[in-house]
């Protein structure tokens, strides 16, 4: 019996743990721990007390919890790691640092945070270096992106707020190629930090050679050319660690958090140095801040396993130095921290000036009012709007890209195949090339939004260049499905979609004016695409219009066109009206009932079943739906259903049916 009751006991302190009711768990398990038990039973149950006051935020109590369970074998290090998440985690909190490190440098790589060198912009529109991107594991997850995602878990398991943008992979990422804009701009405009980035890519192959030596001499000729770059001090901390030389490794690891205070490596760096000059505490409170930056970090996590959880008192006491490390406060031993002079090349002319943003953005203004909208322009030839960059490199307007895909699946400047980038529609912008763009051209920017508001504006307008599709009838209330596949076509509904407005107008075609006077406007209701452009767009009729002049704009057809309504009428004509309604409904649905199954079945699939009589005749201006939906199943020529169309008396509408009607039963009577 008390085995039994036991074990209800602790099935209840399970699920209150895993409600996150720490502190009910914690007493359950204490409860417990009073009951007589072997010695194993009762570490476990001193075990999972402890973890239950850890993730509690009694600290203090959870460390002393954590000593009973540990006597008298010990505890193996894994069993610590409830603790290691719950003191980072208390890290994060109380010093507010973000759950990733966040690249403050609009220049940056979104993977290692450096400088970019040959940038590659990614689907998501984040951009890396080419060798990063070669060192990243397949399939290619963007390290940008996680870094934006506010889950906990850094979108491992993927949530619904954020699975489109962090869940997704790139499978292909080898296909894509350098950025030819911004690896343009940037060797132009940055060429120290280039020549730099090379030698690190030269340090780095002669350090897989096992030539330390060699390797250390190419990294303090890069920390000369950029004596503000994070990535070269923490490298350079790795080297000096490999020759042994640990006070060495220590002043560039602290130097790299001081100049990415929120970087992991950075911060791994150093850990690894002090751990290596047997400084265990100052190590885990290091590995602790990597946690709490970095939660999915193994190998933070790993090593500091393997430190000595010191007292809880020791502990909290190193919060001040978590948080100078963390904010970058800290000054590293023998080494100046003020604001070094940044070379760069103005005009080709090399110079020295005071950055604090490590001097690009100074370079930036000065050479902007030279050559940046010129090279930041588009095949338009305009300032890039909504920049997107493809697979092989060039970034274009995403408008002017869509509008070149609509002709053709090949790059229009290298002309290589696009197919798979026109199937997936992900068209998402580049970051850093808005960045760039609306700081550096903000009156241009403004301008060029200025010029696309107002063409929205005009296309949004429903009475002027109305859009036309040339095709067939249409009827309000009537579904229309439509095959869209003609480049002028796909534009048109795109626009359609954009604007907001999500409808066009139908018209037949017409010999001499293109198309007919008279028309009804569709609604999309929804879109569906192909892989290769092409879309079934399903609609529905709304009101009828007639048009008042004719024109064309990129390729469709437009008018300015004034909507039809039924002239109303009233006393003896509407009580002659409504006899007339009913009568040509029966006379309908007698027509209708006499056709074969085959027959009502497709018409049936297509246009749906025939609208119920109308109580009011004249309740709707374009009239009774039943009447379009028969005379869009009447077999009748397109001229002759644009007769009804235009008619604006619903009496001489239903009169008109009742002779179609008339006229068809006669023909199958005899």
């Amino acid at each position: 019996m008390m085995d039994s009751d036991s074990a209800v006991m602790l099935e209840l302190a399970a699920q209150a743990f895993r409600a996150r009711n720490f502190e009910l768990a914690a007493e359950i398990y204490e409860c417990q721990l009073q009951s007589p038990g072997d010695a194993g039973a009762r570490a476990e149950l001193a075990l999972r007390r402890a973890d239950a006051l850890a993730c509690a935020g009694r600290l203090a109590d959870a460390f002393d919890a954590y000593r009973a369970a540990a006597r008298p074998e010990g505890l193996r290090p894994e069993r610590l790691e409830k603790l290691l998440e719950c003191l980072a985690d208390s890290v994060r909190r109380k010093e507010g640092l973000p759950a990733r490190g966040r690249a403050s440098d609009p220049f940056a790589c979104a993977a290692c945070l450096g400088f970019l060198c040959e940038p590659v912009t990614l689907p998501c529109g984040h951009c890396v270096c080419r060798k990063c991107l070669e060192r990243e594991r397949r399939p290619v997850r963007c390290r940008g992106c996680r870094r934006g995602c506010s889950s906990s878990r850094g979108c491992r398991e993927s949530c619904a707020s954020c699975a489109d943008r962090c869940g997704s992979a790139v499978p292909d990422a080898h296909r894509y190629r350098v950025n030819v804009v911004l690896s343009h701009l940037l060797s132009k405009w940055f060429p120290s930090q280039t020549r730099a980035v090379q030698l690190r890519l030269e340090g780095n192959a002669l350090f897989a050679d096992k030539q330390p030596d060699a390797a250390l001499r190419k990294y303090d000729e890069a920390i000369r050319l950029a004596p503000r770059d994070h990535v070269l001090f923490s490298n350079r901390s790795l080297i000096n660690a490999s020759l042994k030389k640990f006070d060495e490794a220590l002043s560039d690891a602290e130097m790299a958090c001081e100049l990415q205070p929120h970087w992991l490596k950075g911060h791994l760096r150093k850990a690894q140095a002090l751990g290596s000059l047997r400084r265990a505490e100052e190590a885990l409170t290091e590995y602790l801040l990597c946690i709490a930056l970095e939660p999915e970090s193994k190998l933070a996590k790993s090593e500091a396993l393997k430190e000595r959880i010191p007292d809880c008192s020791s502990l909290l006491s190193s919060r001040a130095r978590i948080k100078g490390s963390a904010t970058g406060t800290s000054t590293p031993r023998g080494i100046a921290v003020a604001p070094r002079p940044y070379k760069v090349s103005v005009a080709g002319s090399p110079g020295k000036q005071q950055c604090p943003c490590r001097g690009r953005c100074c370079a930036l203004m000065s050479l902007l009012l030279h050559d940046i909208v010129s090279s930041l322009s588009c095949l338009c030839p305009r300032l890039f709007y909504e920049p997107v960059t493809t697979a092989c490199g060039h970034t274009f307007c995403l408008k002017c890209l869509e509008r070149c895909l609509d002709h053709n699946s090949q790059c229009p400047l290298c002309k290589e195949d696009l197919s798979e980038y026109l199937a997936q529609r992900r068209y998402c912008k580049t970051f850093l090339m808005e960045e760039l763009i609306a700081q550096y051209l903000p009156d241009e920017l403004v301008e060029r939004q200025k010029a696309n508001e107002e063409e929205i504006a005009e296309l949004s307008n429903l009475n002027k260049n109305v859009p036309i599709f040339v095709c067939t009838m249409a009827f309000p209330t009537v579904p229309c499905p439509l095959h869209i596949f003609e480049p002028c076509y796909r534009l048109m509904i795109r626009r359609c979609m954009e604007t907001g407005t999500k409808q066009f107008g139908m018209c037949l075609g017409d010999s001499v004016k293109g198309f007919a006077d008279h028309g009804c406007i569709l609604e999309i209701r929804n879109v569906e695409f192909f892989a290769d452009g092409r879309s079934v767009v399903d609609t529905i009729g709304r009101r009828r219009f007639k048009v008042v002049r004719h024109s064309q704009r990129d390729g469709y057809n437009t008018a300015d066109i004034e909507y039809l309504e039924d002239e109303k009428v009233e006393g003896e004509d509407e009580a002659e009206l409504r006899k007339l309604h009913d009568a040509v409904y029966d006379q309908a649905l007698v027509w209708v009932n006499s056709l074969k199954a085959e027959q009502k079945q497709r018409i049936m699939g297509h246009f749906g079943p025939m609208p119920e009589k109308d109580p009011e005749p004249q309740t709707s201006p374009n009239g009774p739906s039943w009447c379009w939906w028969l005379l869009a199943v009447l077999p009748l020529e397109g001229r002759a259903q644009l007769a009804f169309l235009s008619l604006a008396s619903l009496k001489e509408r239903l009169s008109g049916i009742r002779r179609v009607l008339l006229f068809m039963s006669r023909n199958r009577s005899r």
